[in-house]
């Protein structure tokens, strides 16, 4: 794993978001309204790294033994959450948990615009908890991904498109949502972006005019890996024969031509 945490960081397109809504059944109003109170909308901080929190209680319960003992020493896990204030930079942190055990760590943070925990790899739809921080790291619309396959894997899709923001910040950021208040936030996020014009689908692309063609015209078929490459005159079994027999003469010629020019002109009367 790279420990700069630094890829692509690849933006996300206007279309992303209605795309990737439409795949549970939402609109783009409930997608960014979602992103609003989850990351205020923005994938990557300010050096390009995915935006994270590293959770010391969850590197806890991911640990244990001597591995554990060392991280409590260390002041990077701890059994509850809210034992001690977070930091404003998780990424200190991140980078000294994997120096003990780097699966336990990057399961330990959340991810991206979703802010995706990486104990939920699988529902986010990776095979590795590695796998999916490298595509937290390169594009924005991977990290909204990863958010949509988690909601769809925990059946909070019908929530969202029912608009039940308490149930869906419930299921989506566990009992203490009201803490938080992310019930009202959501709720108030969607009012903000329903009254704001969705993003115009792609027009369909105009098909190129063709020229009519003569009568009995059949056009080539360019041979697979040859685009764009046409049959000459001479092509098929005999193109060797006559470029065999034509070559020579034709070479011939050319240097008549540029020894004795005069005997090309026409003849004035």
């Amino acid at each position: 794993m790279d420990m700069t945490f630094k890829g692509a960081a690849r933006r996300l397109d206007d279309l992303d978001l209605p795309k990737l809504g439409a795949s549970i059944g939402v609109g783009e109003d409930e997608i960014h309204a979602f992103l609003d109170v989850e990351t205020s909308g923005h994938g990557f901080d300010a050096q390009g790294r995915p935006v994270i929190l590293f959770e010391p209680h969850v590197f806890y319960r991911n640990l244990a033994g001597a591995a554990r003992a060392k991280a409590v020493a260390a002041g990077l896990a701890y059994a509850k959450w809210g034992e001690k204030p977070y930091p404003r930079d998780s990424y200190p942190r991140l980078k000294a948990a994997c120096a003990i055990d780097e699966t336990a760590a990057l399961r330990s943070a959340s991810w991206g615009l979703g802010q995706v925990l990486g104990e939920n790899f699988r529902a986010a739809g990776f095979l590795t908890v590695q796998a999916m921080v490298e595509a937290m790291m390169a594009d924005e619309a991977l990290q909204l991904a990863a958010a949509v396959n988690f909601i769809a894997a925990n059946r909070l899709d019908g929530k969202l498109r029912k608009h039940d923001w308490a149930g869906f910040a419930r299921g989506y950021n566990g009992a203490s949502y009201a803490k938080n208040a992310y019930d009202i936030r959501l709720a108030e996020a969607f009012r903000k972006w329903s009254g704001i014009r969705d993003t115009p689908p792609t027009p369909a692309p105009v098909p190129i005019p063709q020229s009519p063609q003569p009568k009995g015209f059949t056009p080539v078929k360019a041979e697979p890996g040859k685009a764009g490459v046409r049959r000459g005159p001479f092509s098929g079994p005999l193109s060797g024969f006559w470029a065999a027999v034509l070559a020579p003469l034709v070479a011939a010629i050319l240097s008549l031509f540029r020894k004795a020019p005069s005997l090309f002109r026409k003849v004035k009367p």
